[in-house]
């Protein structure tokens, strides 16, 4: 165990130096670091039972990093790389996204370009063996995929498939390769000026990915743009000033980092800009978080645009990762992040992590996800925009259009269908039957798009299932069925054709998007949240 003591004792002799190196109050090594190793050495050598000391030792990390804040953390060795790979925008394998049903590895669809896609596999099939083992059954969980199916670069993976109307098994032969993680989760046109982007997160490769989706929408027309940041957790604090440069003019702040060991360190945008010109909405709610506060932030100080939506998470900590001698690492709170006016958008997190993280329930509770009214900032938080606009900080980016949850579409019975997987059990059947006979009718999604439509007797064949597996309340079906049945047709595209098409099938009954869109075709409506007319 005496590797784990010179660890922790390398751990603390780290810390002190760093206090060191920034002037701070030097740690009294008789309370601290001499303390920690002593109680260590006599656990391991007097305590009634054995013990893992390296687990001991990660529980007190742990438990040390609960009483900084909510979002210090630490993250072990074995998973460092994997809590990394949706940042690093890759990782090595088969490339193919798949879903679990009827214990039977189902392929949604193979990466385009990827390995999977190169051999031939399809949207549809069904993985039945991986090097000859049996991939179906109980023992076949999401881990269990990712175990067989990634793997290093060059390395190779036999898959044998069941493909509706042929008979017998086709076995591939895969070589894995670097895949990349896309974090644009859509891109295409609202009408014929106005372009929409959503971004699920901010990773090392998104602002590549935005400027390729900017070009390609401008060959399309678009002048304006809906950048869509709801449930966008956030990411690299380097990925959103380069995206938020994208937006605002050479030499203006976009957002200032310091703490008491940081030095104030302020970030402004550059020459650089792919979408300086045009009018502008940005959509969030509670689960923008982070990066995504930092740009609707940017973009709401010096008046770029319109924010739309509801009060955002309210996540103001930067956190910087330090690695461990073991390979693990601490991400550390280190410096707040204020906005150009000055604010600070972080949530108190003084009665704890857990009550940190029931702030979707209390704002509910407090029917702040219905009216905005309920939302009340104290005049200590008042900050104003470039333009003179009124805006606060303390708890999240608050929209300057207000749209409430959709209580009654998004109700139970909705969440039941989805909790359950009933929509995507129906969808998956349903694309079994109907694949060949889909592709053949309809070119291509625009076809599909247009001419396609749940018939009634389909959806009634969806709830008959349905009600074998939960309680289907008339008054909670009966206003939502136009939309059940959209949210079938834009699951048949996701898998019949891709990720993209899902949300080009949604948006029209999406509220927060036609607010938007609403908003940008009207210039006086645009103009009055002190906004240019931007064309």
């Amino acid at each position: 165990m005496k590797k784990y003591f010179s660890v922790l004792l390398i751990v603390l002799s780290v810390i002190t130096s760093l206090n060191a190196q920034v002037n701070v109050k030097p740690l009294n090594p008789s309370e601290t670091t001499q303390k920690m190793s002593a109680l260590l050495q006599l656990i391991n050598g007097f305590y009634v039972d054995t013990l893992d000391m390296s687990h001991l030792t990660e529980e007190a990390i742990v438990s040390t990093l609960k009483q900084l804040d909510p979002h210090s953390s630490y993250i072990s060795k074995k998973d460092v790389e994997k809590a990394n790979e949706p940042l690093e925008g890759s990782f090595e394998g088969v490339g193919l996204t798949f879903q679990l049903y009827k214990d039977t590895i189902l392929v949604i669809a193979p990466v385009p370009g990827g390995p999977s896609d190169k051999v031939g596999i399809l949207a549809g099939d069904k993985i039945i063996k991986v090097n000859g083992e049996d991939a179906f059954g109980k023992k076949i969980t999401n881990q269990w995929v990712m175990d067989h199916l990634r793997g290093k670069k060059g390395t190779e993976v036999t898959v044998s498939i069941y493909r509706h109307g042929v008979d017998g098994l086709i076995e591939f032969s895969i070589i894995r390769d670097k895949i990349p993680l896309n974090s644009i989760d859509a891109a295409f046109m609202l009408d014929n000026k106005t372009g929409y982007i959503k971004l699920n997160r901010f990773a090392r490769n998104s602002l590549e990915e935005f400027n390729n989706a900017i070009i390609d929408l401008k060959k399309q027309g678009m002048k304006n743009l809906v950048f869509d940041l709801r449930s966008n957790s956030g990411g690299y604090l380097s990925t959103a000033l380069a995206i938020s440069d994208e937006f605002l003019p050479e030499g203006k702040m976009v957002v200032y980092t310091e703490g008491i060991h940081s030095p104030r360190q302020e970030l402004d945008a550059t020459k650089a800009g792919e979408m300086e010109n045009g009018k502008l909405a940005v959509l969030i709610n509670e689960g923008s978080a982070s990066a995504s506060e930092i740009v609707s932030g940017a973009i709401q100080d010096w008046d770029r645009g319109v924010i739309i939506g509801r009060r955002s998470f309210g996540k103001g900590l930067v956190q910087r990762p330090f690695r461990l001698p073991d390979g693990s690492v601490v991400r550390l709170t280190v410096a707040r992040y204020y906005t150009p006016s000055g604010r600070c958008i972080q949530k108190p997190y003084n009665e704890g992590v857990e009550e940190y993280y029931k702030d979707f329930a209390h704002r509910l509770e407090h029917g702040e996800l219905m009216n905005a009214d309920s939302i009340h900032f104290p005049d200590s938080l008042k900050y104003t925009t470039h333009g003179g606009r009124t805006v606060y900080g303390g708890g999240g980016i608050m929209p300057d259009i207000f749209i409430p949850w959709d209580s009654t579409r998004f109700n139970e019975l909705y969440f039941d269908l989805i909790r359950k997987g009933i929509f995507n059990s129906y969808v998956n059947d349903y694309l079994d039957a109907n694949r060949q006979k889909l592709n053949k009718q309809y070119s291509d999604f625009q076809d599909f798009n247009k001419n396609f439509k749940i018939s009634e007797e389909e959806f009634d064949e969806f709830i008959t299932r349905a009600k074998e597996r939960i309680e289907v309340k008339q008054e909670q079906l009966e206003p939502n069925t136009d939309f059940m049945k959209l949210q079938l047709k834009a699951l048949i595209a996701r898998n019949l054709y891709d990720t993209n098409d899902y949300f080009e099938v949604l948006w029209p009954e999406d509220r927060d998007i036609k607010k938007a869109l609403e908003t940008i075709n009207e210039d006086l409506v645009y103009r009055s949240y002190g906004m240019e007319k931007g064309e």
